[in-house]
């Protein structure tokens, strides 16, 4: 078992301990009080002591009526945990959730939890709390629950809480299950209660600043739009079929006739005014050694890929014409009548991989548009561009801009004023010692000197 996983479950069931890190400073604080307050006046002194025992007896009353409050606090609280639980007895789970994407004050999408929970109150001068744990064993932060709602019949009453999740990752999550904690006013204790729910939800792309280019579709299935330019469509004098009545003489292929005595002709290169169709396709193609691939900085160069993916995605889908997204990967993901977030949710599960490079996945006669990372093989992309259409528009993004940034100000932060509150600004710090990034580095400027040498995109 590595650490890693170690403390995972370590913080996992960690969960199942009613008492907090508050518990003993609070325990502490009592008895230096209880200490002070209690200690009998020394009465062989030269000191005044007329304010002394007056003092001490406001103290007194202070003391106990803090100490009343508190036992009211978890009394009230225990009560609540022990209501629900006679309440949910026999049951898996009680607690329901709901998830829906908004974009919150960052300007970025979050997955938004809607969480109730029936047939519970809230602790008098307490709280009510929940968490969801998903995947493996990883675990959301803590969610209130203390909104009262009443429901359609009038009888009894549910709490509920709603809740935008900041997760690392842009991908499907998987809940396993979750907690609810009853808590006292001041966190004493925390009597967790698991709960059996289960469901899916994903962390969409957002949408991020990229520059626009002019593309046209190059698949005809109808012909409802009509295109600036005539474009070529299956030909090419490349291929060829059995001669019929009617055929040009001048096309038979002779050397194939003094082969084996069969009469074939070319089928000649046609031009279309048309194309309905935009075929986008983006590479999660990754040439580098397989132990990299699950690290944090491929990671985060791959939540900036995505984004960058949507976004193009999004700008090309305003145009007249229906674009379609080809994934370079398998997923099981349903179909919905809502093309967009089909696509979105395609890119969010889509992870870098190694069993399809972008000279395998592209298609040159019918693909518009190529997204490709910095992770690209340069010798798999020369060799895709020899069969490409100038018209063929190629966005090319550079993934080490995620940890664009001053390393100085970067390590002054971390040291001096604040410490890193995510991954990222982790990473960032790192970034310029680790092995990969010479790599990467020197592969961007192999990707940029290709592509403006075939001058099919600007970088």
């Amino acid at each position: 078992m590595t650490w890693k996983k170690l403390r995972k479950l370590v913080r996992y069931f960690s969960q199942y301990i009613p008492f907090t890190r508050y518990t003993f400073w609070y325990g502490v604080a009592v008895f230096i009080s209880f200490k002070l307050l209690y200690k009998p006046i020394p009465k062989n002194t030269d000191e005044p002591i007329v304010f002394q025992p007056f003092l001490k007896l406001m103290g007194k009353f202070v003391f106990i009526f803090f100490i009343a409050l508190i036992a009211f606090s978890l009394l009230s609280t225990l009560i609540a945990w022990l209501y629900f639980l006679w309440k949910t007895k026999g049951k898996n789970s009680s607690l329901e959730i709901q998830f829906n994407n908004k974009q919150t004050s960052d300007k970025k999408l979050h997955p938004i939890l809607n969480a109730a929970l029936p047939d519970a109150f809230r602790p008098i001068l307490g709280f009510v709390q929940g968490r969801l744990f998903y995947d493996d064993h990883e675990l959301t932060d803590r969610f209130p629950l203390l909104s009262k709602r009443k429901k359609g019949n009038g009888k009894g009453k549910d709490i509920f809480g709603t809740n935008a999740l900041q997760l690392a990752d842009i991908k499907e999550y998987e809940v396993r299950g979750g907690f609810v904690f009853f808590e006292d006013m001041l966190h004493l204790i925390s009597l967790p209660v698991k709960q059996a729910t289960s469901t899916n939800f994903y962390q969409p792309p957002s949408l991020v600043e990229i520059e626009k280019r002019e593309t046209f579709p190059k698949r005809t299935e109808t012909t409802d739009v009509r295109i600036n330019e005539m474009r070529r469509v299956e030909g090419d004098y490349l291929s060829y079929k059995d001669f019929e009545t009617g055929d040009d003489i001048r096309r038979i292929l002779w050397k194939v006739y003094a082969k084996n005595k069969n009469l074939v002709v070319r089928i000649p290169e046609q031009f279309e005014p048309y194309a309905s169709h935009l075929y986008f396709y983006a590479s999660f193609h990754a040439n580098l050694k397989a132990q990299w691939l699950n690290n944090g900085y491929l990671q985060e160069m791959l939540n900036y890929y995505k984004s960058k993916v949507w976004t193009i995605y999004t700008q090309l889908s305003k145009k007249e014409w229906e674009i379609r997204y080809i994934p370079d990967q398998p997923l099981s993901i349903p179909e919905q009548h809502n093309k967009d977030a089909f696509a979105a949710r395609i890119i969010a599960n889509s992870n870098w991989q190694t069993a399809k490079n972008v000279n395998d996945y592209f298609h040159p006669k019918h693909g518009a548009v190529l997204v490709i990372s910095s992770l690209t093989d340069p010798l798999d992309l020369k060799n895709l561009l020899d069969r490409c259409e100038p018209s063929t528009v190629v966005y090319f993004i550079k993934c080490t801009e995620v940890f664009a940034d001053l390393v100085s100000l970067n390590w002054l932060k971390r040291l001096i004023f604040l410490p890193p509150k995510d991954r990222l600004s982790t990473l960032r710090a790192t970034w310029i010692f680790s092995p990969m990034r010479l790599q990467i580095r020197k592969r961007e400027k192999e990707i940029e000197t290709l592509l403006k040498t075939k001058n099919l995109s600007e970088v």
